[in-house]
């Protein structure tokens, strides 16, 4: 790139919808999508270019294939020869649109094209700029303050936590390169799409038009600012989460002190929904000194809103500096000028009296309940995505348990959750368990302890006999009184509810 910042660069042409068109043509025709690039490339340089490490992908495209082309050209960033796309692609159209430039009869991509798999098999490409995509140990190593960056971990997590259902509006809060309004636009009829950056607004549209989607409604702006009073079904943010001193690069910086700009976020989204409707953030937040993590967490929930807060990890403050520091590439820099920046960071936490960062996602339902639910939790451990219908089911139950007290639960009826299998943990030849486990191989795996008697109650529910009726037999098999096992069984069922290893079914 010869030192040119990627933010001067100019973009395709976002109105010319026929190239885009054509372009996504020839990109299927060669079989340039998230399939056709594992055949190529295999397992191994595959799952390296999501790292950002491209040797793999560049000794597998060695050959003089279509395909290998296209992945050089666009993946990869190489000058491919004039003849070997000639063919391919519809080389005018593109030249005079911006796509590519040529020198010398050498072709250069201008964007980064990514294939990307939707969530039924569509075939999409996420457009952003070129050596921006998101991992790798080196990070970006970009200081531009405008760049736009591709898909990374933190957008296909937020698109796999996010409630599918069909909804008439979708807002997506800070969009980048447009991932998220590219999944809302399969089940939302009018989608919105923001960004501060008007650079990122560009790449939404070209996201859009060479995935084949709905064009978005479009609006420059910070936080919930370009859409004044205008209310959701839907409301998603992958924001500038990052607690830095200072907006250094609007990519990731929030500009805001501390994680302000996260609470802002979540606070103001109360307003925002319709009733019924969700709203998903990726946030980091601050463990301060004298204070429990989870009440600054529940502080941020605003009225009426039902909320699930998952801190998915923690980082000490210096884990956390070393981090962004190399995801902007500053360890390859000066050391004098890397420890400065080092020290800012550090200077900041401890005015803050800040100990250590947490990573996670925060989930909102619109309920108008007076006794609102407020879930916060702390689960690092392996989950499997996409959790959109379990994050539903979460809240479906949530509202249950709200509208159901002990005497409502007796009554109903239960069936256990598929997948879900018992462990029991003891020593060795032991004639009874030191506990029983039940684990979910299924949404968020969990596992909890419960005793002999929620052990057996949850094997036994099929649904066809309520919950009191199951506990009265189970009295009579261990010799209980099933009045006292009635009165003191209710919350280990709400707490199997809540977890999900219990649904309630229809009597």
């Amino acid at each position: 790139m010869g030192g040119v910042s990627n933010a001067s660069l100019p973009l395709p042409s976002a109105d010319r919808a026929d190239v885009a068109a054509s372009l996504r043509r020839a990109l299927l025709g060669a079989d340039f999508t998230a399939d056709g690039l594992l055949e190529l490339l295999g397992a191994s340089a595959y799952a390296a270019l999501a790292r950002s490490e491209t040797v793999p992908a560049l000794r597998a495209t060695r050959g003089d294939g279509a395909l290998a082309a296209l992945v050089r050209l666009f993946l990869l960033q190489e000058t491919v020869p004039h003849a070997r796309v000639a063919d391919v692609l519809p080389l005018d159209a593109l030249l005079e649109s911006g796509w590519l430039a040529e020198r010398d009869g050498e072709l250069r991509a201008t964007v980064d094209v990514r294939p990307y798999g939707g969530p039924n098999g569509e075939d999409w490409f996420i457009v952003s700029d070129l050596g921006c995509a998101v991992g790798g140990a080196g990070g970006i190593g970009s200081h531009d303050e405008g760049v736009v960056l591709g898909v990374g971990g933190a957008s296909t997590t937020l698109a796999g936590i996010t409630v599918r259902t069909p909804v008439d509006s979708a807002l997506d809060l800070g969009t980048g390169s447009g991932i998220q309004a590219l999944h809302a636009a399969q089940h939302a009829t009018r989608v919105t799409a923001t960004d501060l950056n008007p650079r990122a607004l560009e790449f939404t549209r070209l996201t859009l038009g060479l995935s084949g989607a709905p064009e978005a409604d479009l609006r420059e702006g910070s936080l919930f600012e370009p859409v004044g009073e205008e209310t959701y079904d839907l409301i998603v943010s992958n924001p500038p989460f990052v607690i830095s001193p200072g907006a250094r690069l609007t990519y990731r910086d929030g500009g805001m002190g501390g994680d302000d700009l996260c609470r802002t976020l979540v606070q103001e989204a109360g307003t925002r929904l319709n009733e019924g409707g969700y709203a998903h953030f990726l946030a980091n937040w601050q463990h301060v000194d004298g204070e429990e993590w989870q009440d600054r967490l529940r502080s941020w929930v605003p009225r009426g809103c039902d909320a699930w807060i998952v801190q998915r990890e923690v980082q000490d403050i210096t884990q956390y500096a070393e981090l962004w520091l190399r995801d902007a590439g500053d360890h390859r820099e000066d050391p004098t000028r890397y420890a400065a920046r080092y020290e800012a960071w550090l200077d900041e936490f401890e005015a803050r009296g800040t100990r250590a960062v947490g990573f996670g996602w925060i989930t909102l339902r619109k309920t108008g309940a007076a006794e609102p639910s407020i879930t916060v939790e702390e689960w690092p451990h392996p989950v499997e995505q996409p959790l959109g219908e379990t994050v539903r089911e979460f809240f479906d139950r949530q509202e249950y348990l709200r509208t159901h007290d002990d005497a409502a639960l007796l009554a109903a009826h239960f069936k256990l959750a598929d997948e879900v299998v018992q462990e029991q943990v003891g020593l060795p030849g032991a004639e009874d368990p030191e506990h029983v486990v039940l684990r979910q191989h299924r949404g968020m795996r969990r596992a909890t302890k419960v005793d002999t008697v929620g052990a057996g109650f949850a094997g036994v529910c099929d649904g066809s006999l309520s919950a009191g009726r199951i506990l009265d037999a189970i009295a009579q098999l261990v010799g209980e009184d099933p009045v006292l096992l009635r009165d003191r069984t209710p919350a280990q069922i709400r707490l199997l509810v809540e977890q999900g290893f219990l649904l309630p079914v229809q009597a």
